[in-house]
């Protein structure tokens, strides 16, 4: 019999959804990781999530694992190469998240641009102080660095306050939201022209780092950064001094090269920071209910034997 290990905490409804959509000759396990068996790893096909246990136990040679669906849609803490030459399958969340993400994203920019970042620190000592000027989003642009499927979302939101939108993408390929679309060697260009930056770039080895001092230079003073991609595609103690010397003017940040920041990090104590701890993509009720959905629409794929037309299927050679 074959058999599928879902990790973590799943509702009656949710279970039933991945239970009927697999045969009766392929049993289901769910459970969280204190709750299971050396043996039921060894012995899952699939697994539904990821843990230590998963590196540990189901990835031996002796093992049966051949396809691992991830709860996040940044992959670059898992074991790529390890999974790739066991020959294991591995897909992503990727599309996921876009709501919650895009949402984090559009609601920092609304709290560093109408100074609400300030007014909450404010609120904590009972003193009154406005900012000397306020921004508003409405006609400015947003450049979008690493636009797929969040990026999509951060534009439409943007287009709401008719924001002009710049997407930077990898491929250079088409988005019907936005204005313009530029690949990644017009990366200046697009922070020149930016009121926002919203960065959403998965990590691998040519993104590390990309947003450096050069690039924070490169953008207005007035402008604001926003990072709800990867902490380590950002070079942090160029953030932090683009930010204390007034390079740019603000940062909104939902992930960071070292987590959890550790508390005398400077960027805490910035006034033109906002900073969540990387749960913009958190599981929402609805993001969970959009990852179910993913994946049994996945489970139909894979038992039928096409497992190359598996939905956010990773490439191993670009590492996401």
């Amino acid at each position: 019999m074959r058999k599928m290990l879902c990790l973590d905490m799943f509702t009656a409804e949710q279970q039933a959804a991945i239970r009927q959509a697999v045969p009766q000759d392929v049993s289901v396990v769910f459970g969280r990781a204190s709750e299971l068996e050396d043996r039921q790893y060894q012995e899952a096909e699939i697994i539904f999530g990821w843990n230590a246990k998963v590196k540990e136990t189901a990835m031996r040679e002796d093992a049966k694992l051949r396809w691992v669906q991830s709860w996040s849609s940044g992959i670059d803490n898992l074991p790529l190469d390890m999974l790739e030459s066991r020959g294991i399958l591995l897909t992503d969340a990727s599309g996921v998240h876009a709501r919650s993400v895009s949402e984090t994203a559009v609601a920092m920019m609304l709290g560093l641009s109408r100074g609400i970042a300030s007014a909450v620190r404010n609120q904590r000592t009972g003193l009154w102080e406005s900012p000397k000027t306020l921004a508003e989003m409405n006609g400015g642009t947003v450049a979008i660095v690493g636009a797929g499927e969040i990026g999509r979302e951060v534009a439409r939101l943007a287009r709401a306050f008719e924001m002009r939108v710049v997407a930077v993408r990898r491929s250079g390929g088409s988005m019907p939201e936005a204005d313009a679309v530029y690949d990644m060697s017009r990366l200046d260009d697009a922070l020149r022209e930016a009121d926002y930056v919203v960065n959403i770039l998965p990590l691998t080895k040519e993104t590390r780092h990309v947003f450096h001092a050069e690039r924070f230079a490169a953008m207005k003073s007035s402008a604001y950064f926003i990072n709800v991609g990867r902490g380590a595609t950002v070079r942090t103690e160029d953030l932090v001094e683009a930010l204390d010397k007034g390079v740019i003017a603000g940062a909104g940040l939902d992930v960071f090269e070292q987590e959890p920041l550790p508390a005398d990090h400077p960027l805490w104590a910035m006034p033109n920071v906002i900073m969540t701890p990387h749960n913009a993509g958190g599981l929402t009720v609805r993001n969970t209910e959009r990852l179910v959905k993913l994946f049994v629409s996945n489970v139909g794929i894979y038992l039928s034997g096409d497992a190359s037309n598996l939905r956010n299927l990773v490439d191993y050679r670009k590492k996401y």
